[in-house]
């Protein structure tokens, strides 16, 4: 078991790059398979999610192999349908894995997906819009079975904008005859990124980044090579360690527009933020003021993957903040870890009341979940004394070996074997 060891109280300094983001890059790699060709992806971070993606792109027959940073997948003698409980326990994306293998062979079999324990998520959505592509599903000793060999396009509602169904949707659709149309999509960048990578592949998909997709259906495909966009939870995450531990960093090929949310309420606070030549760059004198509500909700509104984060940096902030989880209920395992370390944070179903206090004391914390580790590490940051975090196989889920990102900054962290 490895363990984050942090001495806190160092501002941060210095430039570091942002890694393609792990919400692009999962759904690409499921989608690869539909092309039935070979695909190249560039510049891949190897998260723990995107190396256990490879092993169940790897189960089907796919041929992954990585050269440096690219990954090359071959999907050309891809033979299986049906993904076990042993690989789809460890990564929820498994359940993107849908749509692509209706799209290849007409039917599919998947266990219930894994991931992180951050609340319900059910896949309701997704079964819902693909039986109304005119896919038959049974759900029976925890796989679900899905026949799509007589699917047929139309119109697909999505009673709520997820991202997941959006995504199982769009790569459901491309070989579908006609035009499908699916409404109430998710308005995520990793819509679009998709959008656009399915495109370089011979699809015709419309609309990303809008409420409404249009997915035209095509014959054939051909191969790609393709750069995902960078991860925007990532830089994210670091905009908030800079605001809250004070310092000046530049971010290499981060974008404002992905992160809006977040920035507008960092700016709000006297935090500097500009964009300039594929840097995003981030000044901060350090404690700030507490932001009164923050809400979170689907794109472009605050996400949830940066909830624990901001609410990291409201343990010291000055004056109260109260903090609304409007997509998971289980997303607030994080404040009892933060309490032990002197924050002040009451409970009450979905909402966290945060009453800032002027320092935190390291402590031994656990990371619960991914971003419940990213939360934890950034309020070791600030803490005074040293603080150690148990289960950072959590963190690796999406961040690729974050003590060295934020050395990089400056900070005293470091890895070890516990």
């Amino acid at each position: 078991m490895e363990i984050l060891y942090i001495e806190g109280g160092k501002k941060l300094n210095g430039e570091v790059g942002i890694a393609t983001a792990k919400n692009s890059l999962l759904p690409i790699m499921a989608g690869s398979i539909i092309s039935g060709k070979k695909v190249i992806i560039d510049k891949v971070a190897k998260f723990s999610d995107v190396m256990q993606m490879s092993k169940i792109l790897e189960s089907l027959g796919v041929i992954v192999e990585f050269e440096n940073d690219t990954m090359i997948i071959d999907s050309s003698d891809c033979n299986k349908y049906a993904i076990k409980e042993e690989y789809t326990k460890k990564v929820r994306s498994s359940i993107f894995m849908l749509g692509p293998m209706l799209s290849r062979f007409g039917k599919a079999r998947v266990a219930y997906p894994g991931g992180c324990n951050i609340g319900n998520r059910p896949i309701d959505l997704h079964i819902k819009g693909l039986k109304s592509l005119n896919v038959k599903i049974e759900e029976r000793h925890g796989y679900i079975y899905c026949d799509g060999r007589n699917m047929k396009g139309g119109e697909v509602h999505l009673d709520f904008p997820s991202v997941g169904a959006t995504e199982n949707l769009m790569m459901a659709s491309v070989k579908i005859k006609g035009v499908t149309t699916i409404h109430n999509c998710a308005r995520e960048p990793e819509i679009v990124d998709l959008q656009s990578f399915l495109n370089s592949m011979g699809a015709k998909v419309y609309g990303a980044g809008s409420s409404t997709i249009y997915v035209e259906g095509v014959d054939s495909f051909c191969d790609t090579e393709y750069t995902p966009m960078k991860d925007r939870i990532i830089a994210g995450t670091y905009m908030i360690a800079c605001a809250m531990c004070g310092g000046e960093i530049s971010l290499s090929g981060g974008k404002k527009e992905h992160n809006q949310a977040v920035i507008n309420k960092l700016i709000n606070l006297g935090v500097h933020i500009n964009e300039s030549k594929g840097y995003i760059e981030i000044k901060s004198s350090g404690r700030l003021k507490n932001i009164p509500l923050i809400e979170t909700q689907p794109y472009p509104g605050f996400p949830t993957d940066l909830q624990n984060q901001i609410l990291a940096m409201q343990t010291i902030g000055r004056g109260t903040s109260v903090i609304n989880e409007n997509l998971f209920e289980s997303r607030f395992k994080i404040c009892n870890e933060l309490n032990k370390m002197g924050a002040d944070i009451t409970l009450k179903d979905r909402m966290a009341i945060i009453k800032g206090v002027s320092r935190l004391y390291g402590a031994n914390v656990t990371a619960s979940d991914l971003r419940c580790g990213a939360g934890l590490v950034l309020a070791g940051l600030v803490a005074d004394g040293y603080t150690t975090i148990q289960d950072v196989y959590h963190i690796d889920r999406g961040y690729l070996s974050i003590e060295e990102d934020f050395c990089k900054l400056g900070a005293e962290i470091k890895r070890l074997n516990k």
